[in-house]
């Protein structure tokens, strides 16, 4: 039996509230292998980037672990181990969209020659004319784009998206849910929190989240 790249154990996460607290995992569990593509869904408020940060290491759980290939994660993983496209985006602003994109393959070399890489992920998501502009240059939907570039661009073995459709209009979404189906076909484990079911149409497995624990859809 293979071990799954990605795997949440009793998984327990509570916030604190002034009305009483809420608990949004209550003992989840999941699983997830190399290549494959899991996408998760629940209405809003149910829970999904609680568990993708989580899962990044982001956040500390209050019961239970995440194991990385088998290990414990403590703290966020590096870039080339596990990236994250967050519904904040989160690019730095003083960089061009090419610096963003070239960022995980500067800080870890790769092998990759860092500006074909760059360029092939620009040109592939319709974005590659943007190149030399800043974030705050370009809309949001572009840097949404910009940002999953950039989460891939040191080939990840592990790449989690929350919401990666939500601010693109039907002519981009097709090019995002290709990388997306490219990651997992080049061995990454992928996980998106969506509520877009073009999104789901392309998974390997939907799961749905809700009361705090997760069911296969």
């Amino acid at each position: 039996m293979t071990t799954p790249v990605l795997h949440a154990l009793g998984l327990r996460r509570r916030f604190r509230h002034p009305s009483g607290d809420v608990e949004v995992l209550r003992g989840l569990e999941l699983s997830v292998d190399a290549g494959e593509l899991v996408t998760v869904s629940g209405r809003s408020g149910s829970g999904k980037s609680a568990l993708l940060a989580l899962l990044g290491g982001f956040d500390e759980p209050d019961a239970g672990r995440v194991l990385l290939a088998g290990e414990p994660i403590d703290g966020a993983p590096p870039w080339h181990t596990c990236a994250v496209l967050p519904q904040a985006l989160g690019l730095a602003q003083e960089l061009t969209v090419a610096e963003n994109v070239a960022l995980p393959l500067r800080l870890r070399p790769s092998g990759d020659d860092v500006e074909r890489r760059v360029g092939e992920l620009l040109d592939l998501l319709g974005v590659a004319h943007l190149a030399d502009r800043y974030p705050g240059e370009v809309s949001f939907g572009q840097q949404q784009r910009v940002a999953l570039a950039r989460a891939v661009s040191g080939r990840p073995k592990v790449l989690l998206t929350d919401e990666p459709t939500a601010h693109l209009d039907a002519a981009s979404t097709p090019a995002v849910l290709g990388l997306l189906r490219r990651c997992a076909a080049e061995g990454a484990a992928v996980i998106v929190a969506t509520h877009d079911d073009a999104v789901h149409a392309i998974a390997d497995r939907r799961v749905r989240l809700a009361d705090g624990v997760l069911s296969t859809v």
